[in-house]
Order: C-alpha cells, then sequence, then structure tokens
C-alpha cells in the first residue's frame, strides 16, 4: 500500500479501496490523485490512518490493503466517472441514494399555434415551456386543466368532436376561437398548475357538491385527486413572493439514517416537495449532498433553476456546480441561505423532517437479519428471485423489490427463460439482472427461491461482478418429497452460503422472509400463466391444417397478440396469409368463441 500511495500521479482521477477479500470498499474523486489520497494516511513512523478522518472513513481506511485508481482528463470527468462507479458497484463505504426516478413536468410547445399541456420526463426540442417537477399530481393536474378550461383535447384533432358539444373544447380545428382568445385560455390554465390553492379550492367545491347529492363515487374521483395534488407540497406558512427559481436541497441526520428534502420553487411558488430517506451505517453530510445533487440532475432533466440552495456548505460544492454549468450549457450557483425568506424555507425543511421522523415506523427488522445472518450489508433493499415453468413450458422468471419499507412494483421485472431445468433458469435469470447492475444500482440482499445449489450459482455470479451483495437462500419443507405450506406452520429452510438455518415459524424474520419470498413467486406465476395461455394458443392454430409456424410467425409480426388475430376480421386476414388459411383460422376461431359464449350461459 505504501509504494502505491506514495507513487501516485499529480493527475485528476478516480481511487479505489479494496479489502483483503478483494471486495470493493470505496471509491473517491480527486483532482489531484496524489494529493488527496496522501491526506487519509500518515506516514510516521509507519503509514497509518489519518486521525482525523471521519468515523466513516476511518473505518474503511482500517480494513483497505489495496488500492487501484484511474486517471482522466481533468476533475468533471472525475466526477462524472465517481458518480457512475458508485451506482454500479455500490461500494460498502459510499452512500447510495437508492433513488433512481425521473420527476415528470407539465410542458406547452409555445411554437404550436394552438398547444396543449402534456406531461414529460425528458427534454422536448422546440419552443417549450415547463412546470415543475412534480413528486406527485401532475397527471391531477393535467386532468383538471383539461375539465375546466375548454383546450384543445387531442394533439391529431382536425374535426369538430364530442368534446366540443360538451364543451370541453374550444374547437380550434375549424377556427371557434381565435388565437389570442385560445391564449386567454393557456392563461388560465397556467394559473391552475401555478396557483395549487385555488386548484384545490375548485376541486373540493366538486367533490361537496358531489357529496351532497349522494353521488359519492364521484366525491371520491375528487378527494383522490385532491390528495394527489396536496402530497406534492410540504406545509408552509411562509410568504415566498420575494423568492425567485429555487431547487432546494437540506439534509437531516438521526440516528443511522438520513432524511433528504427536495424543494422545488418557480415564480416565487412552492410548487412541489419530495423526500428519501436514506440508510447507512455511517453517514457523512458532505457526501449525502454530494450524492443527492448528483443524482437528482445525472438523468436529462427538461428543467434546472439556476440557483440550487443547499442548507449548508459542502466539499466538492464547486466542482459540482461547474459540471452542471457545463452539462446544461448555462451558468448554475450552488448558494447557501442568507436572506430572511431563504432562511424560513430552510425551517421548513426542519419542521417537515420532524414530521416525517414523527411518522416512521421502528423496523429493527432489518438489523436483526443482518445480525442473525450474519451479513455485511444492512438489508433495506432486498431483491427477491423465483421461477416458474411447467414440463419445460413456458419458462419464465420473476424479480420483485422491497426498499424503505415497502415493495417497489414500478421495479418488479419478468423474464423470458430458455433453460431447461430450475437451475439453468436461476443461473440465466441472475446473470441478466447482474448484467444490468450499471442501470440499476445493486440491492443490499438477494433473497433466492431455493436451496444451496441456487446460493452457489448466485454467489459465483456475484463473485464475478466484484459487488457486495449478500445472498439468501428460502426453500420450502419437503415432507415425503413434497413441498409442505401449511398456513402459519411453514418450516422454511433458510441457506446462506456455509450454513443451514431453521426457524421457528413464528420467528418474525422468517415471516418476513417468507412475505417476500410469496410475492416473488405470486408474481412469477402470474406472468407463467399468461405465457401458457399464449403458448396454447400458439399450439390451437398449430392444429388447423394449412398453418404452420412461419405462418403464426406472419400473423404474429402483423397483429402483435394472438387476441389481435382472433378479432381481426377476413378481410384482415386475408392481407397477411392466403384466402382458404383464413377461411379455416376464422371458422375455427368462430366456432371457440360460440363453445365459449353458450359455457358462460350456464
Amino acid at each position: 500500500m505504501l509504494k502505491k500511495v506514495k507513487s501516485l500521479p499529480d493527475l485528476p482521477g478516480v481511487y479505489q479501496y479494496f479489502d483483503k477479500n478483494n471486495k470493493l470498499l470505496y471509491i473517491g474523486k480527486a483532482k489531484n490523485l496524489k494529493n488527496r489520497v496522501k491526506s487519509y494516511w500518515r506516514f510516521t513512523p509507519t503509514l497509518h490512518p489519518n486521525p482525523n478522518l471521519s468515523l466513516r472513513i476511518l473505518k474503511m481506511i482500517n480494513e483497505a490493503i489495496d488500492l487501484r485508481y484511474i486517471v482522466v482528463e481533468n476533475e468533471n470527468d472525475a466526477l462524472i466517472l465517481e458518480n457512475s462507479l458508485i451506482k454500479q458497484l455500490k461500494p460498502k463505504y459510499n452512500i447510495l441514494l437508492r433513488d433512481d426516478k425521473t420527476y415528470p413536468y407539465i410542458y406547452i410547445d409555445l411554437n404550436e399555434k394552438f398547444p396543449r399541456f402534456e406531461i414529460t420526463r425528458k427534454v422536448i426540442k422546440g419552443n417549450v415551456k415547463y412546470y415543475g417537477p412534480f413528486s406527485s399530481g401532475a397527471r391531477e393536474l393535467l386532468e383538471t386543466i383539461y375539465e375546466e378550461i375548454p383546450l384543445k383535447q387531442s394533439k391529431s384533432c382536425k374535426k369538430l368532436c364530442l368534446f366540443y358539444q360538451l364543451r370541453k373544447c374550444s374547437a380550434p380545428c375549424e377556427d371557434k376561437i381565435t388565437q389570442k382568445e385560445y391564449q386567454d385560455l393557456i392563461k388560465k390554465a397556467e394559473k391552475l398548475i401555478l396557483d395549487k390553492k385555488q386548484t384545490i379550492k375548485l376541486l373540493e367545491n366538486k367533490m361537496y357538491k358531489f357529496a351532497e347529492n349522494l353521488q359519492f363515487e364521484e366525491a371520491r374521483i375528487y378527494r383522490d385527486r385532491i390528495k394527489a395534488i396536496s402530497s406534492a407540497e410540504l406545509f408552509s406558512n411562509v410568504d415566498m413572493a420575494k423568492l425567485d427559481d429555487l431547487d432546494l436541497f437540506y439534509v437531516h441526520l438521526f440516528n443511522k439514517k438520513s432524511i433528504v428534502i427536495r424543494l422545488f420553487i418557480r415564480h416565487g411558488k412552492l410548487i412541489s416537495s419530495d423526500n428519501s430517506i436514506i440508510n447507512a451505517e455511517f453517514l457523512d453530510k458532505d457526501e449525502i449532498y454530494k450524492r443527492a445533487i448528483l443524482d437528482f440532475y445525472s438523468k436529462e432533466t427538461p428543467f434546472i433553476s439556476q440557483k440550487i440552495m443547499v442548507a449548508e456548505s459542502f466539499k466538492d460544492k464547486v466542482a459540482i456546480k461547474n459540471l452542471l454549468s457545463e452539462k446544461f450549457n448555462k451558468k448554475i450557483s450552488i448558494i447557501t441561505p442568507t436572506t430572511k425568506e431563504r432562511k424560513k424555507l430552510i425551517n421548513i425543511c426542519k419542521l417537515n423532517a420532524n414530521e416525517i421522523l414523527k411518522n416512521q415506523k421502528q423496523t429493527p427488522i432489518y438489523q436483526k437479519i443482518k445480525e442473525y445472518f450474519k451479513l455485511s450489508n444492512t438489508p433495506y433493499t432486498v431483491e427477491v428471485f423465483d421461477t416458474s415453468h411447467m414440463q419445460s413450458q413456458a419458462n419464465v422468471g420473476s424479480k420483485i423489490v422491497w426498499s424503505n419499507d415497502k415493495f417497489k412494483k414500478d421495479e418488479y421485472r419478468h423474464y423470458n427463460l430458455e433453460g431447461k431445468d430450475e437451475y439453468s433458469q436461476m443461473r440465466e435469470l441472475l446473470t441478466k439482472r447482474a448484467e444490468s447492475f450499471d442501470k440499476l444500482s445493486p440491492p443490499d440482499l438477494w433473497l433466492i427461491d431455493g436451496g444451496l445449489s441456487q446460493i452457489k450459482i448466485a454467489k459465483e455470479i456475484i463473485d464475478s461482478t466484484g459487488i457486495d451483495v449478500d445472498i439468501l437462500g428460502i426453500a420450502k419443507e419437503k415432507v415425503d418429497k413434497k413441498s409442505y405450506r401449511a398456513k402459519g406452520s411453514a418450516k422454511d429452510k433458510i441457506y446462506s452460503f456455509d450454513e443451514i438455518y431453521r426457524l421457528d415459524t413464528h420467528s418474525p424474520i422468517l415471516q418476513f422472509l417468507q412475505k417476500l419470498r410469496d410475492e416473488a413467486h405470486r408474481f412469477a406465476i402470474t406472468f407463467h400463466r399468461k405465457q401458457k395461455i399464449n403458448q396454447d394458443k400458439q399450439i390451437e392454430l398449430l392444429k388447423i391444417k394449412g398453418i404452420g409456424k412461419a405462418k403464426i410467425v406472419k400473423l404474429l409480426n402483423y397483429f402483435g397478440s394472438f387476441e389481435n388475430i382472433k378479432n381481426a376480421s377476413f378481410e384482415e386476414l386475408s392481407k397477411v396469409i392466403d384466402k382458404s388459411t383464413a377461411i379455416k383460422l376464422q371458422k375455427k376461431l368462430d366456432i371457440k368463441a360460440q363453445a365459449l359464449k353458450a359455457w358462460s350461459c350456464f
């Protein structure tokens, strides 16, 4: 180590520390590799850690036995590479925000003669005006706009339609409104976006009116819409009229967690807010601010305020400011609050952080799992894998995700698999997931539906990536060589690489892992059944004389699904296959449809 530290170049780059098992511990970036890495150490009389380091970095240095580095051209490149590697490799001592979502914006294309408001998560080319970002409620705001203001309802509108008769559209397609009159409607719609109090009051009046008329289903629709729009905002009693556009980041530490609060202020109004809870054993505010800002602006963001406000200054602030200015091609500043109004915003964040803390569920189960199974990570984020097949048909796999105390259904994935047995299928499934670590960060724990053989496969794949992910397996109890799943008394075995655990059926740890496994199983089975039905339809088509695999592929390529083939007319079928085969096919499908109709009458 001493030799490597002394031989580092005076160049910008990224450095990596590894432990005795060649596991990646930490990734850092440096404007000058030699100076930065040397700051971790003291050289008298022998090489030892700098006692002034933070607790997190000091613990990391004590575990490190190897150092590697990558030289880049400048500090910006180092910052980009560091951020990319952290998200992909998930080092033990780097803080990782597991919030890969992009926020929606409402936008309008001002180049159009009669423009519409729409939703986007990416940059739209043209003379576009953006409103947002919205952590929630964007779709509900848009629904309210088109319900209240007679704007053009469809992008492809070319003639009078039902919306005009219902007075929901002003029919610019047939010159029923002038361009100036239409612009007045745009301004009214803009007020609904910017003034949420007005919008919510309007919706509340509608809700109460439906409730008074005992139309509770309709009232519920408006109640849910109000809730979605309101939830995007933190409670506030601050007059922000003197404020301009701001993106605000606030970090609040507590125990072994941290809350990151984001506020988005546009035209002196609090447009939306959001928060996320970071789980880490050794927290560092500098690192959290850095990760929070880089992660939020890592994607193609439609709009970024020229002023980013942070509650307190942090290391690398200048480097991040320069990187964002270059990326978005405009001068961006990262500031701390100085005026009375801006300081009040920080107080709003503090108040709301305390409210979030009050509502936080105590979830010691994660720490219990870590200690019981001797894991290297606290399993706040778990990915669970299962496969499903029937006599080597419709082979599928599933991945479900548990994170921040809930199932993250937007990260669920289905996989079609080619493997013929459960071991090759599991290998294929886990390999596909490992190959996507660069796009979606790895979890703390993989939970595999299977025993020791599947665990060995998972460990081999994880070891090949060099990423620190713990692995457990869960297998059903076998009675007379059959899986035993009696409700409330399932004695599942839990496998690690070198030990088998048998927990009491009342164990919260076992019940938690069973809950995750059962959700993965449900998700896999649902997809398997769907695929099996499609395969059965294909087999049924093959039974019709004159229809071979080539014609089925041709039909599917044209119609997209078996359901569309079933609903196609004779004329449509004849465009793809010859008329005699089309007659046979439609006859067969008509007979089946009549049989199903007759059966449903009983």
